[in-house]
């Protein structure tokens, strides 16, 4: 029997667990399109797979799915801004934030920890997400510095 889980406490308690936040971004039509996503992880070495979840609600995806690469850019902890920007609905988000087109044709950001340039591989439907793995097509360590962390719904200071 199935048993239904309160979607506060669900929150709450997956809250606990503290994650990097990243920002997929593409080109469309020339144009840098991305959102802000925590839901980022390491999938393979062999091949070089990586994987993220995307909320069926994001009005970007669309477009980043459409372009066929995109960058996972790591944001370091001065990048609260950016992450704000890129975490909001709109057309303009990329008014105030600097970026650059990657090796293989996608958006970098300025500033960034690390950037992963990847190549689509395949989308699942996941619940309320996408379940989306992509094929890292280059990578490239950015910035020294420690990284943008969330934990319990807010920005977070790790210790390193």
């Amino acid at each position: 029997m199935e048993r239904l889980i309160d979607p506060a406490v669900f929150r709450d308690v997956l809250g606990r667990f503290a994650s990097g936040i990243t920002v997929v971004a593409a080109l469309d039509a020339g144009r840098p399109v991305g959102f802000a996503c925590q839901s980022f992880a390491s999938l393979s070495l062999d091949p070089p797979l990586v994987m993220l979840a995307v909320g069926h609600s994001s009005t970007s995806w669309p477009r980043i799915e459409r372009a066929g690469r995109f960058c996972v850019n790591i944001l370091a902890e001065d990048q609260r801004a950016t992450c704000a920007a890129l975490g909001r609905s709109g057309d303009d988000k990329f008014a105030d934030v600097p970026w650059s087109v990657g090796e293989h044709g996608t958006v970098r950001l300025d500033g960034a920890l690390a950037f992963v340039e990847c190549e689509l591989r395949a989308v699942h439907r996941a619940g309320d997400h996408h379940l989306v793995t992509a094929q890292v097509v280059a990578l490239d360590a950015g910035q020294d510095g420690r990284p943008l962390l969330f934990f319990r719904s807010r920005y977070a200071v790790g210790a390193f």
